[in-house]
This record gives C-alpha cells, structure tokens and sequence, in this order.
C-alpha cells in the first residue's frame, strides 16, 4: 500500500497510470479495465486509489477502510498494480483532481501520468470538480467497447471542445486517447445485491476478495 509521503518519483520514461473509484467492492471488470489500459499504454504501474468520501454520489455503504482492503487484496500479485490510500487517509471529500496534483508534484514534471477511466466516467466529466485542470496534470485514457468509440459529438459540447485537439500523441499530460477493450458485465451494484440475497458471486471477483466479505461479514443484513 502506498501512502501520500511514501510515494517516490519515478523516471521520466516511466508512465504510471491512476485508476480511482469506490470499489465496492472491486471485481474483475475493474482489474481487466487496468490491465488492458497499463499494456495499450505501457504503463509501468497502476495505482488504484478507493475514494475517502466521493463527492459525486452518494456516501459508500461500505467504510473506506473495508473498500482499501478489498483493493489491496486484489492487486496482490500483480506486479505492475498498487494501490494507493492517500484518499482514503486525507480528510474531506475525495476530489481526482487533488489526488493528481499531489502526484504531480511528487512525480515532477516529466513523468507521463495517466488517468484510466470507463467511457461512462469520461462522458460526465464536466460534473468533475474543477474538471478542466485534469488536463494540465495528466494525460486521460478512456477505456471504450472494441467497435465502439465514443463520437465527440455525442459529448456536452464543453467536453468536446476541451477533447477535441488532445487527441493526437501524448506526453507527460494533456492528451486523451481512447483505448479498445473486451468489457466484462460485471457491477459492484449486482455484486452487493447478490450478496444480500446469499446468491454466489464466485468468479465475479477474486477469492481474495471474496473471502474478505465472508469474513467481514459484508453486504449482508444483520
């Protein structure tokens, strides 16, 4: 687990890429997403960072702590993944844009720094705090069904504009590309639910991740 002060900057060649989200729980349509994206991309390391208190939907039913441990749990053995608490440690609501500034400055200037995201996140962007900044402190990488692409005309025009001239090359940030991917219809949603009505949700997630709810006891009532 990395922590806001442990974090150590890398070489300028090394690209990392930042996945951020609830994560309740993680399961392997989020684990596919961030393997697909760290080899289209080349990434040396995905820092998967569980949101402290989000501040674009509701409060998680499942305490950040709880979020943190699935995710540690199932990045376990893969080397080029990570995850990163510093959101779940630092108070107030969980803002992206603060998470990459801090990785920014500890990162320097040079380093290329993704942020991975769902083709659904990337479309609401402009509900983002302070949305527009992302582009000054990483490159965006949207992950998208092979075959279909998101059409820049079908986003808010805002969007569009700020997309439109980002699409060629990429550096240490300001770019956006779209990336192909096999998705998986798997949901944190349908998981909880299943899990409330004793329903199996083996294969949906890791056993490591599996065996931490059972053990926690979580997602049931009572």
């Amino acid at each position: 687990m990395i922590t806001e002060s442990q974090a150590t900057p890398r070489t300028a060649h090394a690209a990392i890429g930042v996945f951020g989200g609830t994560f309740d729980p993680i399961h392997f349509g989020h684990l596919r997403l961030a393997e697909t994206l760290a080899d289209s991309l080349q990434l040396s390391e995905v820092r998967f960072v569980p949101s402290g208190t989000p501040p674009h939907r509701a409060v998680p039913r499942t305490a950040a702590q709880h979020r943190l441990h699935m995710a540690e749990r199932a990045v376990a053995g893969n080397p080029r993944f990570c995850v990163d608490a510093r959101e779940v440690t630092r108070s107030g609501l969980s803002y992206t844009v603060d998470t990459l500034a801090a990785l920014r400055s500890e990162q320097g200037d040079a380093t290329p720094i993704w942020l991975l995201l769902g083709a659904d996140a990337f479309a609401g962007l402009t509900a983002w705090h302070d949305w527009q900044r992302l582009f000054a402190l990483a490159n965006l990488a949207v992950a998208a069904r092979a075959g279909e692409m998101p059409a820049l005309d079908t986003l808010p025009a805002s969007l569009r504009d700020e997309v439109s001239g980002r699409l060629q090359g990429a550096g240490a940030a300001g770019a956006v590309r779209f990336c192909a991917m096999t998705p998986l219809a798997i949901s944190a949603t349908a998981i909880r639910a299943a899990c409330e009505h004793g329903e199996s949700v083996r294969y949906l997630l890791p056993d490591t991740v599996l065996h931490y709810i059972n053990e926690q006891k979580l997602y049931t009532h009572g």
